[in-house]
């Protein structure tokens, strides 16, 4: 059977490609590398999720010194949507702009280009807020007593209304996989559409390969899987990932005598980026009675690149229970664990050509993962400033916060190295989605975000994925009595 489109990758990008497409009557495959996620709930068991990383991809890469680094990958249905945090957030209008000052891209539209498709991803992910809980309101109005900078506004997140009706499920929902479907993903997308007959989705399928047209590089005729299957199709979308689109379009440009004539090429795998990003825990006299915790957003009017966000559920009490050795008695471990308060602090990083991604790092045959913070000083500076500051004034409101810097294997937010632009001299992707020069090849993920503002892309790249299927496949009708409807994942 030919395709019209095969999709690579199940993420936020590919399954919403998918759902799009399957409703335009176009016949879509989608290869997901990874298997569906276990029922079981061990993907909520704090021991295989936290300590043992028994879900965690078992890659090895190069770093910029040439020493083994593994991404904090996920290879699974569904991608890193399954283990995000749900925070479902907009990027700001300037945020589409380019900032000379701090080292940011342009996109290639405005925000209004995107708004009907934010619309429709927070409809189809039942984006919401939830109540400010006790504990964080005392702390957010600790800091706003002290300093006027700061200012906060609803943290909205892809959670069943009741998930709080399911304790188990909501303190672990930020970094563990549900069980019961209560947090928004990637499978539930493609779920609404799975019984489609002109959608397949097949798992532990992983693509080696891009196919070339026998006639014209410039079009590719389907896929190579590591099996050794095939699959042919009239287009073909990359939604794999920032870590991993890139090294397929690389190889294939170079295989296929591309490199040298398309000006795209220069920019594969370049301009990474995945935020500059320090977990804080802060202790506290009191233990946390906090349940969802991921309720709010705060803003400082002196750090316009930077955020603080809350860790979801307790996932800050597995981290520090982790961090125990087991001679530490449990009741001391539970003593410190439950009143640990977890938050996220994330600035944009600046754009830099040599932050990349390579197929292959020298000699070693091994994926490369070349980022220095330092060629971005101005997003290092503003971060050590939003570290300095929180940190300071939580001491002062009596918690005891220490933190921990996210290494470059902290991917979460991966974005960037098939950024999306108008001149193919400086992008990859242009602004309908296509690679520039290519006939039929397209990008749904992350790879194509020229910036990733101080929220968490996930949105934007479900967004992304709508309006690129849009673009490809039509706009959404009656197909085989699909209604063009967008309803709610839990209406």
């Amino acid at each position: 059977m030919r395709y019209d489109v095969i999709i690579i990758g199940s993420g936020a990008g590919g399954s919403a490609a998918a759902y799009h497409l399957t409703q335009t009557g176009k016949r879509v495959l989608v290869l997901e590398k990874g298997m569906p996620l276990p029922k079981d709930g061990s993907t909520l068991d704090a021991d295989k999720v936290v300590r043992r990383g028994l879900f965690l991809a078992d890659e090895p890469w190069l770093d910029r010194q040439g020493k083994v680094a593994v991404p904090e990958e996920h290879f699974n249905l569904g991608g890193k949507t399954k283990w995000y945090g749900a925070a479902l957030l907009r990027f700001g209008p300037r945020e589409f702009e380019a900032d000379d000052r701090h080292r940011c891209l342009g996109w290639p539209f405005g925000y209004n280009e995107l708004e009907t498709y934010y619309d429709e991803a927070e409809r189809l992910l039942s984006v919401q807020p939830f109540p400010v809980e006790p504990g964080l309101r005392e702390i957010v109005a600790g800091l706003k007593r002290r300093d006027a900078g700061w200012r906060e506004q609803p943290l909205s997140v892809g959670l069943a209304p009741d998930i709080l009706q399911h304790p188990l499920e909501a303190r672990h929902f930020d970094g563990f996989a549900s069980v019961r479907g209560l947090k928004a993903d990637g499978e539930t997308l493609l779920d609404r559409v799975r019984h489609r007959p002109n959608l397949e989705i097949l798992t532990g399928k992983a693509v080696t390969e891009l196919l070339p047209h026998p006639h014209d590089g410039t079009r590719v005729s389907g896929v190579l899987c590591s099996d050794g299957t095939r699959y042919e199709a009239e287009a073909v979308i990359l939604a794999a990932g920032a870590l991993h689109s890139p090294r397929l379009l690389q190889t294939y440009l170079e295989q296929n005598g591309l490199a040298a004539t398309l000006p795209c090429y220069a920019n594969v795998g370049r301009y990474y980026k995945f935020h500059v990003l320090t977990a804080m825990i802060a202790f506290s006299h009191r233990r946390v009675s906090d349940v969802l915790c991921k309720t709010l957003l705060l803003l400082h009017d002196e750090l316009p690149h930077s955020t603080v966000q809350t860790l979801g559920g307790n996932l800050a009490e597995e981290i520090v229970r982790a961090q125990f050795p087991g001679i530490v008695p449990g009741w001391l471990a539970d003593e410190f664990a439950g009143r640990a308060y977890g938050l996220f602090l994330q600035t944009e990083d600046g754009s830099h050509p040599d932050n990349r991604v390579l197929a292959r790092a020298g000699d070693s045959g091994r994926p490369g993962l070349d980022y220095d913070l330092g060629r971005v000083p101005e997003a290092a500076e503003e971060h050590r400033r939003l570290v300095r500051t929180l940190q300071q004034q939580l001491l002062r409101m009596g918690y005891l916060a220490g933190t921990r810097s996210i290494p470059i294997t902290g991917t979460a937010h991966a974005c960037g190295t098939l950024v999306t632009g108008r001149d193919p001299a400086t992008s990859v992707v242009d602004a309908s989605g296509r690679v520039h020069g290519m006939e039929n090849v397209y990008v749904s993920d992350g790879s194509v975000l020229p910036r990733s503002s101080r929220v968490n892309p996930a949105l934007t790249i479900y967004a992304w994925g709508l309006r690129l299927a849009s673009l490809l496949g039509g706009k959404r009708g009656n197909h085989d009595g699909v209604s063009s409807r967008v309803d709610s994942v839990w209406a």
